[in-house]
């Protein structure tokens, strides 16, 4: 992969990977996966929140 399509897709893919990893965790488990259900969801609603406050802050 060049470093250009990186650059662009990197954030939006691995958001992606960790919202379905997320979700898979929270349909196959108890115990453990619900923690990790939610360290893998709350990281890109973090990052949305985080991102929504700086632009408004501008």
């Amino acid at each position: 992969m060049s470093q250009e399509f990186l650059r662009l897709w990197g954030a939006p893919i691995l958001l992606g990977i960790l919202t379905t990893i997320g979700l898979v965790a929270a349909l196959l488990g108890d115990g453990f996966l619900d923690y990790v259900s939610a360290f893998a969801l709350g990281i890109p609603v973090g990052l949305g929140a985080w991102h929504s406050l700086r632009q408004q802050g501008r």
